[in-house]
């Protein structure tokens, strides 16, 4: 018994069209499978506000427009070339970085140092970056987008705190997302997920493929009593876990469909996932 309770889960959820509704808005192809009962253009609107202000931040504020070229799949994955040197007074805009057009220690060392201060960034969160009227205006945006896609924002969210706050375990949840790894931890901070998923849990599969992710958190979570659990909406994903044999959790935004979608899936569905490749149930029938 006392083993079962220190089972832990990995989540390794997706992004897009998983966690938050993005591309599906912009394209309309999430409002046109509601055949008619959703205004294609407002949730068009609503998806090109929420691209606008992501690339604004991602340029602005987290050197997206210097490293847009030197895509890693995680954040600490240049912490090896990391000095320690203190940052404060470190100009950023003349330190000769070239971004991707050299691969030499040097241009390494400056990466890492934007990645520093990325992820410094990223856990004093949006309010220490932006005043009460840029957080309001996005909070209302969220708002909006939630109540145009029936609450598919909130309820993922809670589906997450719900797989992270599961007793017994120190369940952990874990991004692993086709895009970019800089605009993708933006849109943590803006979809409300930064106090659930940690800078050092968002993973970027641009380059390396989706298994090649779901390896390298295999190789940094993996132990005696840990599962893993992916939840996605593509192929890619679909086809990772498989060769992890791990159980996956099929996903599809449109309102008619076999698949899961928010609101609706849960735990506990996730714990019956988790039961038949592991055996048994994980989810604690006796609390």
């Amino acid at each position: 018994m006392d083993e079962e309770k220190e089972k832990k889960v990995v989540f390794v959820w997706d992004m897009d069209e998983t966690l938050i509704l993005l591309k599906s808005l912009i394209t309309g192809t999430y409002t046109k499978a509601f055949n008619g009962s959703k205004d294609v253009e407002k949730g068009i609107e609503i998806g090109k506000t929420w691209e606008n202000q992501i690339l604004r931040i991602c340029d602005d504020y987290f050197f997206y427009e210097q490293i847009e070229g030197c895509n890693k799949p995680f954040v600490d994955s240049t912490r090896e070339y990391d000095d320690g040197l203190d940052l404060t007074d470190y100009d950023f805009a003349n330190d000769a970085f070239v971004g991707a057009a050299f691969d030499d220690d040097a241009n390494k060392k400056k990466l890492a140092y934007r990645h520093r201060i990325i992820a410094h960034k990223y856990k004093k969160g949006l309010r220490s970056l932006f005043g009460e009227k840029m957080i309001k205006s996005w909070d209302n945006l969220y708002e909006v987008t939630d109540d145009f896609t029936d609450k598919w924002l909130s309820s993922a969210k809670a589906c997450v705190a719900q797989c992270a706050g599961d007793s017994g375990a120190e369940n952990i949840n874990v991004i692993v997302t086709s895009g970019s790894l800089i605009p993708s931890l933006v849109k943590c901070l803006l979809f409300r997920l930064d106090d659930l998923i940690s800078y050092d849990n968002v993973y970027s599969s641009w380059e390396v493929g989706k298994y090649q992710c779901f390896s390298l958190i295999k190789e940094r979570f993996d132990g005696p009593n840990v599962q893993f659990c992916a939840i996605g909406d593509g192929w890619e994903e679909c086809e990772a876990a498989e060769n992890m044999q791990w159980p996956f959790v099929q996903i599809d935004p449109v309102p008619v469909s076999t698949s899961h979608r928010f609101p609706g899936l849960n735990l506990e569905t996730l714990g019956h996932y988790i039961g038949v490749v592991y055996g048994g149930d994980s989810d604690d029938e006796d609390e």
